[in-house]
């Protein structure tokens, strides 16, 4: 069913679409776009290609997050479209190299919800050491168990992955005292850190060594699934916590799973898994961990900096601009007959 329909030009009736959000992104940007052309919203269309499709005919912009899979033949079903917008920062369900080769920009909002992001990173990794789900859990049912819990302060966090939640999150865990350490293979070794205060490594397993909690803010890729295995788990320092905000892919549940259940890790924070809701349930209840529902990222103030930030983009190329926050090969479109 089509949610919402904006269009505040002067006689708008029943046009078509061109600009199609296929998921649930709203705020202030996307009614500054209804105003200058027909935006029409359908929080299920991610669910269905067909009705996606048949939304995208004569289309000039997309906008999603992370469920709708913008794949080449999506692509396909959209002559006219110009641009994509990633209401969020992960690509992975979007196919760049059909996109670049299509001449269709693709924006995402980088950074916009780092310090949400990081804020959670933090907030989970103090919930597990300080037990605070198993601590309401027993007093909920009447118990009053005071046992002590761990201090933070004086411990080292490492960080896999230095961009903006990486950087965030390493910012917030100096804040509390820790010590911290990063590691991330994609970033060029002279790149420049903004003044983090993160001692940079040169590999994964000196970042490991080091590590009493250990934040995951890498994409999901060929090189990087199942990072997170036996061989990662054995090198963390023995009750050392795992804490994942960026791609559940990035872990081997089973290991993590069996790593819990030996005792050699302290507990681990999932906020995203590999299946979406997970459909197994042994770690979901296992009383070192805690879950939330891939919800880092989504606080007021960064969703209404993320869609500020794509909408403005959006506009950018539907009136023949360059993208700011252009993620492909192209910051204008490429495409044959495309407006602009």
């Amino acid at each position: 069913m089509v949610d919402a329909v904006r269009d505040g030009r002067p006689g708008a009736r029943e046009a078509a679409p061109e600009v199609v959000v296929a998921e649930d992104v709203a705020g202030a940007g996307l009614d500054d776009l209804g105003r200058r052309w027909t935006v029409v919203t359908d929080v299920d269309a991610w669910s269905d290609a067909g009705r996606l499709g048949q939304l995208l005919g004569g289309a000039r912009a997309l906008v999603v997050r992370n469920r709708t899979q913008v794949t080449g033949e999506v692509l396909t079903c959209a002559p006219a479209l110009e641009v994509v917008a990633r209401a969020g920062v992960g690509l992975d369900n979007i196919d760049m190299a059909a996109a670049d080769g299509r001449g269709v920009v693709v924006v995402a909002a980088m950074g916009a919800n780092a310090q949400s992001v990081g804020e959670h990173a933090l907030a989970l990794a103090l919930a597990l050491a300080r037990d605070v789900g198993g601590h309401d859990r027993r007093a909920r049912k009447g118990e009053w168990e005071r046992a002590a819990g761990t201090e933070m302060a004086g411990r080292t966090w490492a960080v896999l992955g230095l961009g903006a939640t990486g950087r965030a999150t390493a910012r917030l865990a100096a804040a509390v005292g820790m010590s911290v350490v990063g590691h991330d293979p994609f970033l060029p070794a002279d790149a420049a850190l903004d003044g983090v205060p993160v001692e940079r490594l040169d590999t994964l397993e000196a970042t490991l060594g080091r590590a009493d909690v250990v934040s995951l803010h890498l994409a999901a890729s060929d090189r990087t699934k199942n990072l997170v295995d036996d061989a990662f788990l054995a090198a963390l320092r023995p009750g050392a916590y795992l804490v994942n905000v960026a791609r559940g892919e990035l872990v081997d549940e089973d290991a993590l799973l069996a790593a819990l259940e030996a005792g050699s890790l302290g507990g681990a924070a999932l906020d995203v898994r590999a299946v979406e809701p997970p459909d197994d349930a042994r770690l979901s209840a296992h009383p070192r961990v805690l879950s939330t529902p891939h919800v880092a990222g989504i606080t007021g103030a960064a969703q209404a900096r993320v869609v500020e930030m794509i909408a403005a983009d959006v506009a950018r190329v539907l009136a023949g601009h360059d993208a700011v926050h252009a993620v492909g090969r192209h910051r204008r479109p490429a495409l044959t007959g495309a407006a602009g």
